[in-house]
């Protein structure tokens, strides 16, 4: 069943029609024992006013039975028999059975006389001689049982058409604002994604309206992030690409063999600007794309992924680089895809901001709980380190081939990896100093440091 509507309105007629049943069940059990109480008193009364009544008449004198016709009010319902101790039956009342309703013994008992229950009182009058016995059918106890239940059983019946009726109207009323959530939802273009009106939304409809809320606000980033690289994109591009035009239009008319040269060599960092950040979008679109990953269980050496890193971006030879050898000993079990693209965005970062000559230091922080990266560029400024990784901040120390991409991817794949990135800058000299904290169980154990190596 897919309609709530008619989930509800199945569950709350059957809860109803469970808890009818039940008060029915229980006052007809509760009540049965207090009329059975009730109809026993009315025996008793019965037999002491016929007794009361044959203890002031003469029975010898053949008027008893005219006088209990006459006098015996309950003869409908009751039937009564009066009997001498020698037994002789001296009068019976008109319904009375045949056969003797009397007991030995006085007080209550049930008979079975003709084939038919009764149930009975007998008062033994030593006195007078004689025994007066009262009794009613059990039948006709069970008929008084059973009309209680058709009594409480027949509203119920009556009630339930009706009752169904206002409970569908209620449902209807109370899901009244999901249908008018949906309409207003429904009416929206594909560009709408302003927050959904939910100021008078009952409370259990308000958890959805926020989450939708929510929903469209990620979606609303998301597109402003997408129209920004986009934006971003063709700027960037368009200045290496006209660059590449103009610069090839030079070569082609130079005759002087180093202004070709200049224009040659102008034209390749042309290219590679535009190739860096082609590979910078395409990670990043990479990153939020698939924001959680699952690594083999592979051990990743980090002073090898650091001298990979370093060879590939090894165009500007007046920039040294030192890998420490504690990093040589250092086994992590992450996803390298994940952990090559921080060390390499850190690492480029930290060539690109640098003049030359410069230095890059690569070393593991205490207990291999990550590694450190320090080069002697100028730093970041203060006021500025909470805000590196916003995508496309340069900051004011800007370089002029950087996008503000590379450590917003740095920092997008340390997340990925359960790595949190640390910006300080150095205390000891000019530059910048980066933590990479590994997540716990991430490390291995450190062997033997070696020298430093370059």
């Amino acid at each position: 069943m897919t309609s709530l509507r008619r989930r509800l309105f199945l569950l709350l007629i059957s809860a109803t029609a469970a808890i009818w049943i039940c008060a029915v069940g229980w006052i007809y059990f509760a009540n049965r024992a207090e009329l059975e109480h009730v109809l026993d008193t009315r025996l008793q009364e019965a037999a002491r006013m016929v007794h009361s009544m044959v203890a002031s008449s003469n029975l010898e004198t053949g008027h008893a039975a005219a006088a209990m016709a006459a006098d015996f009010t309950y003869s409908r319902q009751l039937s009564c028999q009066v009997w001498s101790l020698s037994g002789r039956l001296l009068a019976r009342s008109g319904g009375a059975p045949e056969g003797s309703l009397a007991e030995e013994m006085e007080g209550f008992s049930d008979r079975l006389i003709n084939g038919e229950a009764w149930r009975v009182y007998t008062v033994v009058d030593p006195v007078h001689g004689v025994r007066v016995a009262v009794g009613d059918r059990i039948g006709l106890r069970a008929r008084l049982a059973r009309d209680l239940i058709v009594g409480l059983v027949g509203p119920a019946l009556l009630a339930v058409p009706l009752l169904g009726l206002m409970i569908w109207a209620s449902l209807g009323r109370g899901l009244a604002p999901l249908r008018r959530i949906a309409g207003e939802i429904a009416a929206r273009n594909g560009d709408d994604v302003s927050p959904v009106a939910g100021k008078d939304a009952p409370d259990e409809v308000r958890p959805l309206v926020d989450a939708l809320n929510g929903l469209f606000a990620k979606v609303e980033t998301a597109r402003r992030h997408e129209k920004e690289m986009t934006a971003f994109a063709a700027h960037e591009l368009r200045t290496p690409l006209a660059g590449l035009k103009t610069q090839a239009q030079v070569a082609l008319a130079a005759k002087d063999e180093q202004v070709r040269d200049g224009a040659l060599r102008q034209i390749i960092a042309s290219v590679d600007r535009a190739s860096r950040l082609v590979r910078q979008l395409l990670a990043l679109a990479r990153l939020e794309a698939l924001p959680e990953v699952e690594h083999d269980g592979s051990e990743l050496n980090l002073g090898s992924l650091v001298r990979e890193v370093a060879a590939s971006l090894s165009l500007r030879r007046e920039i040294a680089v030192q890998v420490d050898g504690s990093l040589d000993g250092l086994a992590v079990r992450m996803d390298r895809d994940s952990l090559y693209l921080v060390i390499r965005n850190l690492h480029e970062n930290a060539v690109e901001h640098m003049s030359p000559p410069g230095n890059i230091a690569w070393s593991a922080l205490p207990h291999g709980a990550g590694i450190v990266v320090e080069d002697d560029g100028p730093g970041i400024p203060e006021d500025e380190l909470a805000e590196v990784t916003r995508r496309f901040f340069r900051g004011r120390f800007r370089s002029g081939a950087g996008s503000g991409l590379g450590l917003t991817i740095a920092e997008l794949a340390a997340r990925r990896l359960g790595a949190q990135l640390a910006f300080s800058n150095r205390a000891d000299a000019p530059g910048l100093r980066v933590e990479v904290r590994f997540p716990m169980g991430a490390n291995a154990v450190e062997q033997t440091s070696s020298p430093l190596v370059e």
